[in-house]
């Protein structure tokens, strides 16, 4: 008999599977919780004719496909509008919608599930995620289930109430299209790099940083629109508006398989304590190729930072370094 312990199980990889497709961690979220719900609505209509798991997939994908009805795709700056040139100081720049925006994940809801499902880690990278937002919802799923759960066309076809060819014929135009916004090969994981643009951004050392960037690298904000693009518009940002993030201090975490790093903007001294207190602003997530930053992306809020399971301030005197989080 299936009960809550069964269900629970799967958690993890259907959390997986809707954030791929929504590209969105809330959202995701949503759609899980709204999955389990709809399967002990119908638990006694589950009489075993397919895999527990396989019925809970069918009921994932039927929330996500009407959850994704009335909603415009996410999307980074960088799929929207051309690269501008730095502002004067943040409160010139325009601000898009939540809905706007692809989010991350953290990495801690990445680790493999009791079940031994497998899934591919560069399937969970910015690039990635972004690139599916452009498939259209059905051959975003037919992706998904076939490219990164392994799932057959036989298997993608009883699942969607279709044809094992127009499974394929989905699978097909969607890796053309995914080839066009997502070329790139994914870069192994460099912690050196990584060490070494906390050990530059802590200090605030912009030559260092610099150092660390690809010729066109990008950097880019989301809610803000603006983005930049190149080793001197990045560094023009970093001795100009970027100064706000003098003092900081961080704690190292990951995010989309990808290195990352929560930062925190020192406050005044915490009036209870008279400690200082430096406050959540927005999670690094670093893009790399060759041993060299491609791109950062700030995703910035602390609704951010209670989605990593991270605190909204620190206080008092910092160690060397916060500890990590990943």
């Amino acid at each position: 008999m299936t009960d809550v312990a069964d269900i629970e199980s799967y958690r993890g990889e259907l959390r997986r599977y809707c954030y791929r497709y929504f590209g969105c961690y809330a959202e995701a979220e949503d759609a899980v919780q709204e999955t389990f719900v709809r399967a002990w609505k119908h638990l006694q209509e589950f009489e075993r004719r397919s895999s527990l798991r396989r019925w809970l997939y069918a009921i994932a994908t039927n929330v996500c496909l009407d959850m994704r009805g009335h909603r415009q795709r996410r999307a980074l700056p960088m799929d929207l509008t051309g690269p501008g040139a730095v502002p004067d100081d943040l409160p010139s720049l325009t601000v898009s919608p939540e809905a706007t925006w692809i989010t991350p994940i953290a990495d801690h809801h990445l680790a493999a599930d009791p079940a031994g499902i497998t899934e591919r880690r560069e399937t969970v990278r910015l690039a990635f995620i972004t690139a599916l937002q452009a498939l259209p919802p059905r051959q975003r799923v037919v992706l998904i289930l076939a490219d990164v759960l392994a799932w057959s066309a036989k298997e993608c076809a009883a699942l969607l109430d279709t044809t094992v060819a127009a499974v394929n014929s989905a699978l097909a135009r969607a890796r053309t299209t995914l080839r066009r916004h997502d070329p790139a090969e994914p870069a192994a994981y460099d912690e050196q790099l990584l060490t070494n643009y906390v050990a530059a951004f802590e200090a605030y050392d912009v030559d260092r940083l610099v150092a660390l960037l690809a010729d066109d690298a990008r950097f880019s904000m989301p809610p803000y629109d603006l983005w930049f693009q190149g080793t001197d518009a990045i560094e023009a940002w970093w001795r100009g508006p970027g100064e706000v993030c003098r003092g900081s201090r961080t704690i190292v975490t990951g995010a989309n398989g990808q290195p990352a790093v929560a930062v925190y903007h020192p406050v005044e001294s915490d009036p209870e304590s008279g400690q200082r207190r430096w406050d959540a602003f927005a999670v690094h997530v670093l893009d790399v190729a060759h041993g060299r930053i491609a791109a950062i992306t700030h995703f910035m809020g602390s609704h951010v930072f209670s989605e990593f399971g991270l605190p909204t301030s620190l206080v008092g005197s910092p160690p060397e370094h916060f500890p990590q989080q990943r």
